[in-house]
Order: C-alpha cells, then sequence, then structure tokens
C-alpha cells in the first residue's frame, strides 16, 4: 500500500502545509488540525514524558486520509506543529493559568471543561501521564506559538473560505479529525465509525450532516450525529451560516486505518480515504440554497 506523500505543499510554514490552488476548486476546504509531527528539540526538552506519549495527542495519521482529495486539487490545510506544542481546536486564550508564569494581570483566560481535563490550548495532561512537562511554559512562549502557528493556520483558513464562499456563493469547511474506538452505546449496539459535529445546527445543518452521513452508510460507515463529540474552536469559529460559511467536523475511529498498534497505517487506509473522497465530492455538488434550515430541519 502507497504511503507516500501527496504532491509537493503549494506552500508552507511553521503552522502548516497548504495543498491546493490558493483560489479553491470547489466551495469545500479540509483542514487536519491534529496531525502535526514537528517536533522539535526544545519541546521534547521540556518535556517530562517520553516522545511516545506526546504522540498520543495526535489525530494519528489522519493527513493520509485526504491524499486523494489533495491529489484532486481541493484545498487542504494540513498542520505541520504537533498539538503537544499548541492545540489549534482550542481558543487562542483557553489556557491553564497554573502552566503559565508571568502572566499579564489585564490578559482574560477562558476555561472550559476541555481546559479542565488537561487538553487547553497547551496539553497539560493525558490518562497515565498526569504532567507532560517538567515546568510551566513563561507567557512570551505561549505568546510566540500563538502568533506562529495558532493565528497563521485560522488566517489561512478564514481566507480559504472566504475565497471559496466568493467563487461558488457558500464554502463547507470539513474540519478531519480521528478518535479512539468508542464504546458500544447500549448492550447489543456497535458504536459508530464516525462522529459528524456540527455544534448542534449552529456551524453547518441538518441537510449537509445528513447528506455526508448518508453518504457514509453507502461505504458501510455508520455515523452519529454531535455525540459525543459536536466539535471544537475550529468549527465553532469558522462556521458561520448566516454568511454563507458551514462548517463540520469528521471524526474517524482510528481502527478503521490504523494497524492494531493503533500506530501505523492499515489495511483499512485506502476505504476511509474512499469514504472521506465520496463525502467531499457529494458536499461539492450540493448547491447553494437560501434559508438552509438549521437544527430544526
Amino acid at each position: 500500500m502507497d504511503h507516500s506523500a501527496p504532491s509537493v505543499p503549494r506552500r508552507s510554514c511553521a503552522a502548516y502545509d497548504l495543498h491546493g490552488p490558493e483560489e479553491p476548486i470547489s466551495p469545500v476546504i479540509l483542514s487536519v488540525p491534529h496531525a502535526g509531527r514537528d517536533y522539535d528539540e526544545s519541546l521534547l526538552a521540556q518535556a517530562r514524558v517520553r516522545p511516545e506519549i506526546l504522540q498520543r495527542l495526535e489525530d494519528r495519521w489522519a493527513d493520509l486520509l485526504a491524499h486523494p482529495v489533495m491529489d484532486g486539487g481541493h484545498s487542504v490545510l494540513v498542520a505541520r506543529a504537533p498539538r503537544a506544542m499548541i492545540d489549534l481546536n482550542r481558543h487562542e486564550r483557553e489556557v491553564d493559568p497554573g502552566m503559565v508564569t508571568g502572566l499579564p494581570r489585564d490578559v482574560a483566560l477562558h476555561s472550559s471543561a476541555k481546559l479542565r481535563g488537561g487538553l487547553g490550548l497547551i496539553p497539560r495532561r493525558l490518562p497515565g501521564a498526569h504532567e507532560l512537562w517538567l515546568r510551566p511554559l513563561g507567557w512570551t512562549e505561549v505568546q510566540r506559538r500563538i502568533e506562529t502557528v495558532h493565528r497563521p493556520y485560522h488566517a489561512e483558513l478564514a481566507r480559504l473560505m472566504r475565497a471559496a464562499r466568493d467563487l461558488y456563493g457558500h464554502a463547507i469547511l470539513i474540519d478531519l479529525h480521528s478518535m479512539p474506538p468508542l464504546p458500544p452505546p447500549a448492550a447489543g449496539q456497535a458504536p459508530p465509525d464516525l462522529v459528524l459535529g456540527d455544534r448542534f445546527g449552529r456551524s453547518a445543518s441538518a441537510r449537509l450532516m445528513m447528506l455526508a452521513a448518508d453518504v457514509a452508510a453507502s461505504h458501510g460507515v455508520t455515523a452519529a450525529l454531535n455525540h459525543p463529540y459536536a466539535g471544537g474552536h475550529m468549527i465553532e469559529r469558522h462556521g458561520h451560516p448566516d454568511h454563507g460559511l458551514y462548517a463540520m467536523q469528521l471524526e474517524f475511529d482510528r481502527s478503521l486505518y490504523l494497524d492494531a498498534a493503533m500506530e501505523q497505517p492499515g489495511e483499512g487506509l485506502d476505504r476511509i480515504r474512499r469514504v472521506v473522497s465520496s463525502i467531499v465530492g457529494a458536499l461539492a455538488e450540493e448547491l447553494p440554497r437560501s434559508g438552509y434550515a438549521l437544527a430544526a430541519e
């Protein structure tokens, strides 16, 4: 099975690789924010844990799912910086104050359930790894990561969305993620293979969600809607249906495309690639409609 990289990115920086043209070929834009694997020596030197523990934060090899879409000319933004450095799916003020020194008095931080669980803008802990870092970060370092990674990624994604809307009348963001296998929802029931999130209708529409779910089902992939993952900062920030900007999060069970150890691409990779490509194709052909219904559709 060929896992080689697609064509050379059109543009790269510390924050991302951009695949596809500057002007999108369709209304659909893909983002893969948790696939970054550029662990520099300074980051590893700050870690209390082994690199393989930090890698557990990744959506392991999720960027491979988008390779055929890249090769087809669609615009795909893939993170370069690892989630261990900074989480692009968190608000830039979603910072644990216990992790930071030199915090200015006038900086208002945001709290959230994810932050309290250790997974804020700068991840603090994981199950089995109560503290990931040897010492707190200086606020200047947090700001450096925001200014060199977080803001450029979101600025480029916003530019692509605006460009797609200007060309096609609307834009649809697919924020691509992977998840650990979910437990069965009830005795005798199989867990979903895919969770589609649109923040309960606030960032997309029932029409788009059901289209994506139906396409997945045609490939034998079962989808749940908004549970247990309704989508995070990425689709909240970039999905504004009232402005023609739609956004949905796709969380694939990573056992569907990785090996048994959940470390390397597995035999199911090509199948899930076809699912992603089919969803992109279906959404790209969905014509813009005035008055997309949201959650009550």
